[in-house]
C-alpha cells in the first residue's frame, strides 16, 4: 500500500515507520489518522514484521493534531441538537483514539525514537508505544490545556502508568515542555542520545536483537506485560498460568533448549510465528 503522510520500510524482520509530513512538523491530519490506522493493521498481520520503530521526519517527531482537523469539528455537528452534536463529537474522539489503541495492542513491541517536540497527539502516539528513546532536544508536552481543552486521546490514561502521576499532573495543568532530561529521570524514555543518527543506530540495533527471539514469546511476553499492567498480580499470574498451558510447548521452545545444549545460536523455525 502506498502511504502519502508515512514511510515505511521492512527489512530483517525489522518494520520502521516514519512520521513523513516533515513542512507541518508531523502534525496529524485526518489522511494521517487514516494511515496511521492503516499501517498497523498492515504490520501487525505481517508475519515477516516482528519489531517496529517508530519514528519522524523534519525538525520534531509530531507537532501534535492539526488544527485544521480541530476546526472541522464545527462543520460536522452544524444544525444539530445539542445531543446529536455530543455524540457526534464522542464518536470523533473515538474514531482518532483507535489508531492509537492499534499501536498499544499490536502483537509486536514499538520502539519511538523521538527528536524535537513531542507535542499533543505526539504524546498520545508514544505514550502507546512499548520503548521510548530520544535525542538531546527533545521534549514533551500534554499541550491541550494551552488550547483550552481536556486531552483525550490517551496520555491521561497511559503517562500515569509510565511516570510519576504528579509530574503527569504537572505536565497536564501547567501545558509545560518537559525536557529529555526530565523525561529520563520519570522513566518516559529509555535513553537519551546526542543526535538522531546516533539514536537510530541504537534503536535499531536494540530491534534487531529483538527480531532475533522467538517472535512467538516476544509477542506472548507484550500481551503478559500488558494484562499485568491493566489488573491485579494475583489475576495477571493466572492469566500468565493459562496463557503458557497453551503456548509453552512450542517448537522454539525445543530449539531453544537444544541450541543451549549444543552452544550455538537458536534458529527458530519463521513458518510457525503466524499471528
Amino acid at each position: 500500500m502506498n502511504y502519502t503522510t508515512i514511510s515505511l520500510s521492512i527489512q530483517s524482520h525489522v518494520a520502521e515507520l516514519v512520521l513523513n509530513q516533515p513542512q507541518t512538523a508531523n502534525a496529524m491530519n485526518q489522511q494521517a489518522w487514516n494511515e496511521l490506522s492503516q499501517v498497523f493493521d498492515s504490520l501487525d498481520s505481517n508475519n515477516d514484521v516482528h519489531v517496529i520503530i517508530l519514528t519522524g521526519s523534519g525538525k520534531h517527531f509530531c507537532a501534535g493534531i492539526d488544527l485544521k482537523l480541530l476546526g472541522s469539528i464545527d462543520m460536522r455537528v452544524q444544525g444539530k441538537s445539542p445531543a446529536a452534536a455530543a455524540a457526534e463529537i464522542r464518536k470523533l474522539i473515538l474514531e482518532l483514539q483507535a489508531p492509537i489503541n492499534k499501536i498499544e495492542k499490536c502483537s509486536k513491541p514499538v520502539l519511538a525514537a523521538l527528536h524535537g517536540g513531542c507535542i499533543g497527539a505526539g504524546l498520545d502516539i508514544v505514550a502507546a508505544c512499548d520503548m521510548r528513546y530520544c535525542t538531546a532536544d527533545s521534549f514533551f508536552t500534554i499541550k491541550e490545556i494551552d488550547m483550552a481543552m481536556v486531552a483525550d486521546l490517551g496520555s491521561l490514561q497511559r503517562l500515569p502508568k509510565i511516570m510519576p502521576e504528579g509530574m503527569v499532573r504537572e505536565m497536564a495543568f501547567t501545558g509545560r515542555n518537559l525536557s529529555a532530561e526530565e523525561a529520563l529521570r520519570a522513566g518516559l524514555v529509555n535513553q537519551i542520545f546526542d543526535n538522531r543518527d546516533a539514536m537510530l543506530e541504537q534503536v535499531r540495533g536494540i530491534a534487531k536483537t529483538i527480531s532475533g527471539k522467538s517472535s512467538l514469546a516476544v509477542r506472548s511476553t507484550k500481551s503478559v506485560l500488558n494484562h499485568a499492567r491493566d489488573n491485579a498480580v494475583a489475576e495477571g499470574l493466572e492469566y500468565v498460568a493459562t496463557w503458557n498451558a497453551g503456548m509453552l510447548l512450542s517448537d522454539d521452545l525445543k530449539e531453544a533448549v537444544k541450541a543451549f545444549h549444543e552452544k550455538r545460536p537458536p534458529v527458530f523455525n519463521r513458518e510457525n510465528q503466524a499471528t
